[in-house]
């Protein structure tokens, strides 16, 4: 996948992480607590989460790289010409669209149910709202995505 990045971020991939038991250039779930904005963000936990494939413990600084690039701007003079041999960028709107859908997607089966849906606002919106008015955010959204009247929201929904 093409991330944006440029050549010259390999070269940072030597670098330890904090833990000194990690191998170089691979990092764990603990070594993300340093980074401010994800201790200070509702979700963050479902962020670092992101960067790791079940069972896996450690990632890989190409790994890591690929991820991150989810959160890079769109470029507005970037043509993909020849799409069939040039990957989709990980900053694309659609590659972010399914970035965000995996944050929702608790269980990883396809699908946003209304339990997965009022966890996150659960944990985005915390003690600010109440109970009652969280399950009608949540029963709303289903009602106006949910095309096909599952009562869950797919991808191909959830992008619309």
């Amino acid at each position: 996948m093409w991330t944006g990045f440029g050549r010259n971020i390999p070269s940072l991939s030597s670098e330890n992480s904090s833990n000194e038991l990690t191998p170089p250039g691979r990092n764990e779930s603990e070594d993300f607590e340093a980074v401010r904005q994800l201790s200070k963000n509702p979700i963050g936990d479902r962020i670092v989460a992101a960067f790791f494939l079940p069972g896996q413990e450690t990632v890989d600084f190409p790994s890591f790289v690929r991820v991150l690039a989810h959160f890079r701007p769109k470029e507005k003079n970037r043509t993909r010409e020849g799409t069939q041999q040039e990957p989709e960028p990980a900053n694309s709107r659609n590659q972010k669209l399914k970035f965000a859908f995996r944050l929702y997607d608790r269980d990883g089966d396809g699908k946003i149910s209304r339990v997965e849906l009022l966890q996150v606002l659960r944990e985005m919106l915390g003690m600010q709202v109440t109970e009652e008015q969280l399950q009608s955010i949540a029963e709303r959204a289903i009602q106006e995505a949910d095309l096909d009247k599952d009562d869950a929201i797919s991808f191909d929904e959830f992008r619309k």
